[in-house]
């Protein structure tokens, strides 16, 4: 009989990314952190100075990371977990002209995000932290390690009405860069460079080369 893939954690309250996970032959537990986002960043904004995009991401899925991890060391009551995994969390960030885009505050802001994006490019940056916190005797390393992938995505050049019945729908609300690729927002990306699955929000091919940097195949922890 074959043996039953390896425990995998996902830190992420993401329903695209615990469908990408699933439609990968991926079945994770979720846990979601609850780090104080805007905390994480200025501490390390008054250590290190102002982060680039790409940074920003790496630094959020390391924290939410670590966060779920210590939480299920701690075994703070959290019905079902298991008790030896891989952990990892992500974040999404949207770098346009410069600057950088997580989730919309609210619906002028959506508005406003796809009055800049229509018509241009930008540039979906997604963070990845994995720790190892398998048990010794499971071949847990112990490691912790993490990595961005960058995809390009190109808009469409949305009327305003266009935009407006878009941002009613809710969903560029609910989403890193106040768009997605695999819902409503799909007829409004005109193309990408790069891969795909991290537009959605999780890049399997990194996710495939940071499990190998564990010394775990991928057919390890899919089922």
């Amino acid at each position: 009989m074959p043996e039953s893939p390896l425990s995998f954690v996902l830190g992420s309250s993401s329903p695209a990314r615990l469908t990408t996970l699933r439609r990968a032959g991926i079945d994770p537990f979720v846990l979601v952190s609850d780090v104080d986002e805007d905390a994480v960043v200025a501490q390390a904004l008054q250590a290190y100075g102002e982060l680039a995009p790409d940074d920003l991401a790496l630094l959020l899925a390391r924290a939410k990371c670590e966060a779920v991890s210590s939480a299920l060391l701690a075994g703070d009551g959290i019905e079902d977990a298991p008790e030896s995994a891989l952990v990892l969390g992500c974040d999404s960030v949207l770098e346009l002209d410069g600057q950088m885009h997580g989730k919309p505050a609210d619906a002028a802001e959506a508005v406003e995000r796809w009055r800049q994006m229509r018509g241009r490019s930008g540039v979906l940056h997604t963070g990845h932290w994995l720790i190892d916190d398998r048990a010794d005797d499971a071949g847990g390393t112990g490691a912790t390690l993490g990595a961005v992938a960058s995809t390009t995505v190109h808009f469409a050049k949305l009327t305003d009405e266009e935009i407006d019945a878009y941002v009613a729908t809710g969903e560029p609300l609910r989403v890193a860069g106040a768009f997605t690729l695999d819902g409503l927002g799909g007829p409004f990306v005109t193309g990408i460079e790069g891969d795909p699955s991290n537009v959605i929000g999780l890049s399997l091919p990194l996710l495939r080369e940071l499990l190998a940097e564990v010394g775990v195949a991928w057919a390890q922890v899919t089922s």
